[in-house]
């Protein structure tokens, strides 16, 4: 099976050659063009051509028309801007463009002192919102719109500055029980509107959410990865420790091995019941490769050799159960196969054994098999943009040249 990865390699170059031209590529399809966002504006697009220059795979001039297409509208530095769009997303986007060191330095000292400033602000706001006994929604600390998302942005940039510390210091504040509330025997993170971001009648009491995209294993997944740097603040360990206990709680079990559910309601959360029709596909997203991945993390990050095994297995059941794979309706990042490739491919990096390394040849051949039906979506976190990245790293078999995933908070 050693013969996929060049195919993957020649796969990734042809779908590059196919987002080559930012005037002739309508990333969003009409109407949508959002250049500054990552899941599906030109900064993503840029982000493969980024991957595959940095990696000699291409020259720098496709790569450089995409990030000026990402920056050539008016900096988004509001309520709105966040590590998948605006300025947060235009930093990282540069960050992993500067190759060399004094590279963009001016654009990145703008736009880190930009990305900062609105980081304080929100944790600021999420502050004063624990200290109100509030529940949080999930735009507050999830990884696509929260201080999750901007929490691996300044990981990734500037691990040793003050403003990471105090990311991680919110995350940790953020585990702990709400004190004085009726309904304390739910976590800090939980919240009071439905997966959505709604309120609905549908999730009465809202529910807790164990998703990577808008869930708890975002803030584990970003807890861990500064542990294994050896940048750690006050309750760090303990932290880790609350968010592993709770999803503990909701590991299932079926004779195809663990898997973990996308949320908890109220109601599940009084009974201690889930019902296994339940189950999510297993995405990056929502499903038990995202989860796996953040518990391996945490596992590493404590040591705890029991719980990196249980992750491991959950990621290795679902590569080996045609059943869970066939539930995959797409070839995305997100909820697709390129997300499970990827997640796979970080995990078997890791793993204690070489079996999930045994297992990616097949879903790289999956992948590929899939390839003819991804037409019109050329976005990074739903498209070919994405699914390209996913192939490259994959093919390449060596750490990536630029840590592009983690916006995907693995690794």
């Amino acid at each position: 099976m050693t013969r996929t990865f060049p195919e993957l390699l020649a796969a990734a170059g042809a779908i590059a050659d196919q987002l080559a031209d930012p005037h002739t590529v309508n990333p969003g399809g009409p109407g949508r063009r959002r250049p500054q966002s990552l899941a599906g504006g030109a900064a993503g697009i840029a982000l493969l051509h980024i991957a595959r220059a940095r990696s000699g795979h291409a020259a720098w001039t496709t790569a450089r028309s995409w990030l000026a297409a990402a920056a050539r509208e008016t900096l988004s530095a509001g309520p709105n801007a966040n590590l998948y769009f605006g300025a947060p997303t235009l930093a990282f986007v540069t960050h992993l463009a500067a190759d060399e060191p004094g590279k963009y330095a001016r654009a990145l000292a703008e736009l880190d002192a930009i990305t900062i400033a609105l980081t304080r602000r929100r944790l600021d706001a999420a502050h004063a919102r624990i200290d109100r006994k509030e529940r949080p929604v999930l735009a507050e600390f999830d990884l696509i719109r929260g201080l999750g998302g901007l929490g691996s942005y300044h990981l990734q940039r500037h691990p040793g500055h003050d403003i990471t510390r105090s990311v991680l210091g919110y995350l940790v504040r953020l585990t702990e029980p709400l004190p004085g509330r009726a309904d304390d025997d739910v976590p800090g993170w939980w919240t009071e509107v439905s997966p959505n971001g709604d309120v609905s009648s549908d999730f009465p009491g809202g529910h807790g959410n164990l998703g990577m995209s808008h869930g708890i294993a975002g803030p584990l997944s970003v807890l861990a990865l500064a542990l294994r740097r050896g940048i750690a603040v006050d309750g760090h360990a303990e932290a880790i420790g609350r968010i592993q206990r709770w999803l503990d709680l909701w590991q299932q079990r079926d004779p195809t091995g663990p898997w973990w559910p996308g949320f908890i309601t109220l109601q599940q959360s009084r009974t201690r019941h889930v019902d296994p029709d339940t189950r999510q596909r297993p995405s990056w997203c929502y499903g038990s490769p995202g989860l796996a991945r953040a518990q391996q993390l945490a596992a590493l990050a404590i040591g705890d050799v029991e719980r990196q095994s249980v992750a491991e297995a959950a990621m290795l059941c679902c590569l080996r159960d045609p059943t869970q794979l066939d539930r995959l309706v797409d070839s995305g990042l997100c909820h697709g196969t390129a997300g499970v490739l990827q997640a796979a491919w970080r995990m078997s990096r890791d793993a204690r054994t070489r079996d999930l390394a045994g297992a990616l040849p097949a879903l790289a051949e999956r992948l590929l098999a899939e390839l003819p039906a991804v037409r019109d979506e050329v976005e990074f976190l739903d498209g070919l943009a994405g699914i390209g990245l996913a192939l490259h790293t994959v093919g390449a078999e060596s750490e990536p040249a630029t840590a592009w995933d983690a916006c995907l908070l693995l690794t």
